[in-house]
């Protein structure tokens, strides 16, 4: 985990052990989001109506970290229990390997991301665009931040455990990861680092699925 090219919050460059987990091609989608909404009539993302975030297969954005816990919790009744994946996972998640490529499919931007990854966009594009990461992931590190489970540290690296670390015990932002259509670079690197009050909606904050 971590890189010596970024912020400092990425250092030190560390190795972690993850266990076998299991994370989602894409991030939830509008129209699944759309389906928890109408089950559950939660209330809707920041600008739910807005044009350019309405297309069925873009990502769900404008949600908070505690509405991406109601979702999970919503799908974990429907079918095997989900939840959204730690920091560490994210990471190993985006990597597709061990070799520490810069980003999810090696070290340049590819050439199927929208405006050569500049920014920012309209809004954020389909969730199967381009080509999956050597771990068949989708999207990972571009398009939207994506929420993960843990509180944030940016001390946390220089006392990481090397075991399935699952963030700091407590903490008033919550981690989060990628790029996001909004800025002026829509893909990031596989290491670097972000953060949010869990409350907070932001129209380029979505999520995906680990279990």
């Amino acid at each position: 985990m971590g890189s010596d090219e970024g912020h400092k919050t990425e250092r030190p460059v560390h190795w972690t052990w993850i266990d076998t987990f299991e994370m989602a091609i894409h991030p939830v989608t509008r129209h699944e989001y759309a389906l928890f909404l109408g089950d559950t009539k939660h209330e809707p993302p920041r600008e739910w109506d807005n044009p350019a975030l309405q297309l069925r297969d873009q990502p769900v954005v404008g949600v908070s970290w505690y509405d991406a816990q109601a979702y999970c919790v919503w799908r974990s009744q429907r079918s095997s229990p989900v939840r959204l994946p730690t920091e560490a996972e994210w990471e190993r998640a985006a990597r597709g390997g061990p070799d520490g490529q810069r980003y999810p499919w090696g070290d340049q931007i590819p050439a199927w991301v929208p405006n050569n990854g500049r920014g920012p966009l309209e809004g954020p594009w389909s969730v199967t665009l381009g080509e999956p990461n050597r771990f068949g992931l989708f999207g990972i590190a571009s398009n939207i931040h994506e929420w993960c489970s843990n509180w944030y540290d940016r001390h946390f690296y220089e006392a990481s455990p090397a075991l399935n670390p699952s963030g700091p015990a407590e903490g008033r932002r919550r981690a989060s990861r990628g790029g996001a259509w909004r800025h002026a670079l829509t893909i990031d690197r596989t290491a670097a680092r972000s953060s949010l009050d869990p409350s907070f909606r932001y129209t380029d904050y979505g999520f995906r699925l680990a279990r």
